[in-house]
């Protein structure tokens, strides 16, 4: 386990910038909306949340609504991910820990061994499990109960999760990626606890370079406020932005370096594509999983990128964006 958490433990000298309740959440305004309801039906009723699929890309909040979930329940959560449950004998160490009604977070759950999930199936349907005492002829299984606990999973990769795993979850919420607009709410919010004060159309043109990702927008706003600390600015304003993103290259769409040579890539050496996975990894020295996880979800989601059945396709929009013209049609696609 990588550590417990207390629902309303806060880190001394550290400003908590991630928000502490659902009022407090900016955007996923449907995603809060079910998870209100069923949160307070559980507390009426006096029972267990019912277990959570949380989905999306890296950086849109799964971690903070898992706990925000426990903090609205009054419970504790305890935090893993699926890499770490290597073994049988890790998950059941930790659920036997769990105290009534607790929250059990697990990040990357897809990525968890075929053992582990199975003994994942009796604990979270009947709050069972059975384990293995001994070896060779004299082991034995032995059932052990479990108090009555919410499982939240977090995905990046949905299609990745077996049928079974997924049928088992009462609730399953995919987190879009946040409008400019939420992103300056964010950026203002977090400024505020920063003790830093930041103008409307600076933390707009934040937003607008964030890539749709609050980790992102916070990172950034961290790295403004140290231009305007050795610039001795008490205030964020649009200038200080614009300047510190000239120095962490990072254009009007939010792509840095690495999002536009994917780009160049496709389009200089692919003539535009389609290009397979594999092909295009290979030529940028970058894994394929890290293109398709990291890069590619915005990428696509802002029109830059299109993904079909033969590869990777730069759309007309990249092209303008990064000052190309179309003179040859698509080449005819290398696959892999």
């Amino acid at each position: 386990m990588d550590r417990i958490m207390d629902a309303s433990r806060r880190e001394e000298g550290i400003p908590q910038l991630r928000p502490q309740n659902l009022s407090e959440f900016v955007g996923q305004e449907t995603v809060k909306k079910k998870l209100q309801i069923a949160i307070e039906a559980a507390k009426v009723r006096n029972e267990h949340l019912d277990h959570i699929l949380l989905v999306g890309p890296p950086g849109l909040g799964k971690t903070t609504l898992a706990q925000i979930v426990a903090r609205e329940l009054g419970v504790n959560i305890y935090i893993t991910s699926g890499p770490v449950l290597e073994r049988q004998g890790d998950l059941a160490a930790m659920l036997t820990t769990l105290e009534k009604y607790d929250v059990l977070f697990i990040d990357e759950i897809h990525r968890m061994s075929k053992p582990v999930e199975e003994l994942l199936y009796s604990a979270v349907e009947d709050f069972q499990i059975d384990i293995m005492i001994g070896k060779g002829a004299g082991a034995r299984s032995v059932r052990i109960s479990l108090n009555p606990f919410t499982l939240i999973g977090a995905t990046t990769r949905a299609g990745l999760l077996t049928s079974p795993l997924r049928s088992r979850f009462g609730m399953i919420l995919e987190l879009s990626f946040y409008s400019p607009e939420e992103l300056a709410q964010i950026v203002e919010r977090a400024a505020r606890l920063l003790n830093m004060e930041i103008e409307k159309d600076a933390s707009l043109e934040l937003g607008k370079r964030s890539r749709g990702t609050p980790r992102v927008a916070l990172r950034l706003l961290k790295r403004v406020r140290d231009v305007a600390t050795v610039e001795g600015k008490k205030v964020i304003d649009l200038e200080t932005v614009l300047k510190a993103m000239h120095i962490l290259e990072i254009d009007q769409l939010g792509l840095d370096g690495t999002d536009r040579r994917i780009l160049k890539t496709i389009i200089e050496i692919y003539n535009g594509g389609p290009v397979g996975i594999n092909s295009l990894a290979a030529t940028l020295g970058i894994e394929p999983d890290t293109i398709s996880e990291v890069y590619e979800p915005y990428l696509m989601q802002a029109g830059l990128l299109s993904r079909t059945t033969r590869g990777r396709v730069a759309t007309d929009l990249a092209y303008r964006h990064l000052g190309y013209s179309r003179q040859k049609g698509l080449f005819n696609g290398i696959e892999d």
